[in-house]
């Protein structure tokens, strides 16, 4: 399980070290830096996937997702963007057995058509709840990666460009097996933001016959993924969780035309089943995240991002029930500023941080500058 999640200089996070729960619920006023730390754990997923210098070239490079205050908030007057330090973004989190951190930095001047893209300056694993040197198992300064070997050090061959992360790189376990296990953990990350439920969705379609343990981003293969769970998965709680958000309900997927399958819900007093095409925005966004959350194949993190949005009131309680269902199997962290599902879900147990902005830079309420876990970054 993670219990840091460490983020400096993007966006509004200047420096934020929060800790992490079985279920966390990240909560505060809108503009408050909620979606830009949803992102920060987004972006270290992508280190895993080679993809987090692209994603920060698509917000518009490094000077973009910077922190644009001043570099000591507090001393004096406003220094605007004018730096002492080295410039760099920096991610990070420790997990129960490993951590990771990552400190990303602009690139030297260039004639390059890819002049957004920013290079990976330092990278670190280590074992234990936060970084040390003894607890150092690789580390990568530019292009140099070294490993640990014993009581010493192994400097590899390898010479990863500067927009690749070495968790992305190093598949070889004979060289370093944490890197690899670290890279499948974090590549199991499920992020979900984009369930639609408009007149158009895909999820109000039919879809292919296939085992889908694993719900698409966009929900396409709903009927797909609730068959699954029926017939692999958990259906006893996703029969439970249906009966507690729609009393008397029964869920039905059902044969579309050849090889194709289709959601149907029976509601009390109706003469016959209503498609996806009929449900509520609401009635289908829960069965929606009932289809994710109960998902077969468990990530060891889901992160979801206001699941409450085109909810009923009615649906916050049994929304909370469900995110604490799948928790027995996964981390959980929500993203909301609903009042209701924060308080529902403090009821089964969350943690809860609220961030707030002073000075323009998130914090953490009620939290002083000694409070929060324990964390350094590697040096460049």
């Amino acid at each position: 399980m993670i219990n840091v999640l460490a983020v400096e200089n993007y966006r509004s996070l200047r420096h934020l070290v929060v800790p992490l729960s079985g279920i966390t619920v990240v909560t505060g006023a809108n503009g408050s830096g909620k979606s830009s730390l949803y992102r920060a754990l987004r972006l270290l997923a992508e280190c895993a996937r080679g993809g987090a210098v692209a994603a920060l070239a698509a917000e518009g490079g490094l000077p973009s997702t910077l922190w644009a205050g001043p570099e000591h908030p507090g001393r004096g007057p406003v220094q605007g963007t004018v730096r002492d330090g080295p410039v760099g973004l920096r991610l990070g989190f420790a997990a129960d057995d490993f951590g990771y951190a990552v400190d990303l930095g602009p690139p030297p001047p260039t004639r390059s058509a890819f002049a957004l893209d920013p290079q990976i300056k330092v990278e670190a694993v280590w074992a234990g709840p936060f970084l040390r040197p003894a607890a150092l198992l690789a580390e990568r300064n530019g292009p140099r990666i070294k490993v640990r070997d014993g009581r010493g050090w192994a400097v590899l061959d390898h010479r990863p460009a500067p927009f690749d992360s070495m968790i992305g790189e190093l598949a070889d376990p004979r060289h370093a097996p944490e890197l690899l296990e670290l890279r499948e953990r974090i590549r199991s990350w499920r992020f979900y933001d984009h369930l639609r439920t408009d007149a158009g969705a895909p999820a109000r379609g039919s879809h292919i016959a296939t085992r889908t343990p694993v719900l698409g981003h966009d929900g396409a293969d709903l009927a797909a993924a609730l068959q699954t769970i029926i017939e692999i998965g958990d259906h006893t709680t996703l029969e439970t969780v249906i009966d507690k958000a729609f009393p008397g309900s029964r869920l039905k997927v059902v044969a579309d035309g050849p090889a194709r399958l289709a959601v149907e819900l029976r509601q009390p007093g109706l003469l016959r089943s209503l498609g996806a095409a009929e449900l509520s925005d609401g009635t289908l966004r829960y069965l929606l995240w009932a289809a994710a959350l109960l998902t077969p194949r468990p990530p060891e993190l889901f992160v979801c991002n206001e699941p409450e949005t085109s909810l009923h009131p009615e649906l916050i309680g049994p929304l909370a029930e469900l995110i604490a269902a799948a928790s027995a199997h996964t981390q959980v962290v929500v993203v909301s500023h609903s009042a209701p599902l924060v308080a529902a879900l403090e009821e089964v147990g969350a943690g809860t941080v609220e961030l707030r902005k002073e000075g323009g830079r998130t914090i953490v309420e009620g939290e002083g500058p000694l409070d929060g876990p324990p964390w350094y970054w590697p040096k460049r």
